[in-house]
């Protein structure tokens, strides 16, 4: 009996380490995973400008604008339509894209909007397109650019000012309404409603990984890499501020990036100011491309509406 005991304990000896070992090579490699996930969501590939303005008839002007942080520089086009202009609105694109953002497409409604009187301007968010910039902050920092292309608009035109963005153009436009109340009003086409909580629900779409461990991972891994404050991207905590000024909100019933609730979080902290339109069958941001018409119509009535201020 004692020599059976004894030759299990070499076995022990050696097991436990293994698995020690094996076990520390797991949490080490989802670490390391997770951080290299999170470096690929925070510099993603820029996606190259491949048309222009005059691509479809307008006149425009190339300009660089500076992020409110005074030392990002911002490309993008001032297309000025052929009469006075009604007003300027500042287009913001989503994450990932750039300023033609092709699947709206972003110049098609420009061209509609500058027909009908508006001055419209597009421009890359920092680390796309074409503007400096070497990481996406998906709204944090992005809320400075679009700040500092409102200042641009304001101290060079004198009609009023308005905001469409879609995705994290339209949570950035939120963002940046809040803190500028010069903007007359907003149109945001599928919003989160806070960074944080919808990463957190939502972090397998981005990722496709598995939510636990990954999830919790790269939300505590990337910030700190990163220096970033995911609280401040948080529209739902912008929105008061942006109130008694409207906002006309549109999501897709069936969008699977974003879910349309994001939009209705919002929407209902002020029902008797903002607007909700819900559409059916597109995916993500694609109302447009589904709904052309119906949706020109819809941007155009709200924006006729900001162009006398509230009394």
């Amino acid at each position: 009996m004692e020599l059976g005991r004894a030759s299990h304990r070499p076995i022990r000896r050696v097991w436990i380490p293994l698995s020690l070992a094996i076990v520390a090579l797991g949490v080490l490699a989802c670490i390391g995973l997770s951080v290299y996930v999170g470096w690929q969501l925070t510099h993603k590939e820029r996606q190259p400008i491949t048309e222009a303005p005059n691509d479809y008839g307008m006149v425009y002007e190339n300009v660089i604008f500076t992020s409110k942080d005074g030392e990002t520089a911002l490309k993008g086009w001032v297309i000025s339509p052929q009469k006075p202009a009604r007003m300027t609105v500042v287009f913001a694109h989503g994450y990932g894209g750039n300023r033609i953002q092709k699947n709206v497409p972003f110049l098609l409604l420009a061209k509609r909007l500058a027909a009908e009187g508006y001055r419209v301007i597009l421009f890359d968010f920092r680390a796309s397109g074409e503007s400096d910039g070497e990481m996406i902050t998906i709204g944090v920092k992005e809320k400075e650019d679009l700040l500092g292309v409102i200042d641009y608009a304001k101290q060079h035109y004198r009609e009023p000012v308005a905001l469409y963005g879609i995705s994290m153009g339209a949570a950035t436009s939120i963002l940046a309404a809040a803190e500028d109340r010069d903007v007359r009003g907003v149109i945001a086409d599928s919003p989160f409603s806070d960074l944080e909580s919808y990463l957190r629900a939502n972090m397998p779409v981005w990722t496709h990984l598995p939510d636990v461990p990954f999830t919790y991972l790269i939300l505590a891994i990337v910030p700190a890499l990163a220096d970033l404050d995911l609280r401040l991207s948080s529209p739902i905590h912008a929105v008061n501020d942006v109130a008694p000024r409207p906002v006309l909100f549109i999501h897709s019933k069936d969008d699977r990036s974003i879910p349309y609730e994001e939009s209705m979080k919002l929407y209902d902290t002020h029902p008797d100011i903002f607007q909700l339109w819900l559409t059916e069958k597109a995916d993500h941001v694609k109302s447009f491309s589904l709904y052309r018409e119906e949706y020109t119509k819809r941007v155009l009535a709200f924006l006729r509406s900001l162009e006398s201020p509230s009394p």
